[in-house]
């Protein structure tokens, strides 16, 4: 548990503060990297990516559509199938945020247990 929560943690801060300076996409290496040097199973591994940027995610773009009150947000959302909600896309900004951490740490727990399967199996 104490290692889900410390991943958890990385990622939500790492994720967040690199997002500032590089493209959105930065987390995808950065959830591999963490869950393939850290030492948890695929489910948890899926489960701290999945937190730590979906909340990250959900943050930002609730308090950016705080600052605009709402404007952008809802303009989107009457883009798209939402029928103009926009605190409905800043939940779906964040599940879509989510997944990508969540598989990007999935498969680097998975590239951890394919390089070493011993090693993985005493760790978990």
């Amino acid at each position: 548990m104490k290692s889900f929560a410390w991943l958890l943690l990385l990622i939500l801060v790492l994720g967040t503060g690199l997002q500032i300076f590089l493209p959105w996409w930065v987390i995808t290496p950065l959830c591999l990297v963490l869950a393939f040097t850290w030492p948890v199973r695929g489910g948890r591994a899926f489960l701290a990516g999945f937190l730590g940027i979906g909340l990250g995610w959900l943050v930002l773009a609730s308090w950016l559509n705080v600052r605009n009150e709402g404007l952008l947000a809802h303009r989107v959302a009457q883009l798209l199938p939402l029928g103009g909600h926009g605190w409905l896309l800043v939940l779906l900004t964040a599940l879509v945020g989510g997944l990508v951490g969540g598989l990007a740490a999935l498969a680097g727990a998975w590239g951890r247990v394919a390089v070493s399967p011993a090693k993985a199996e005493a760790t978990a």
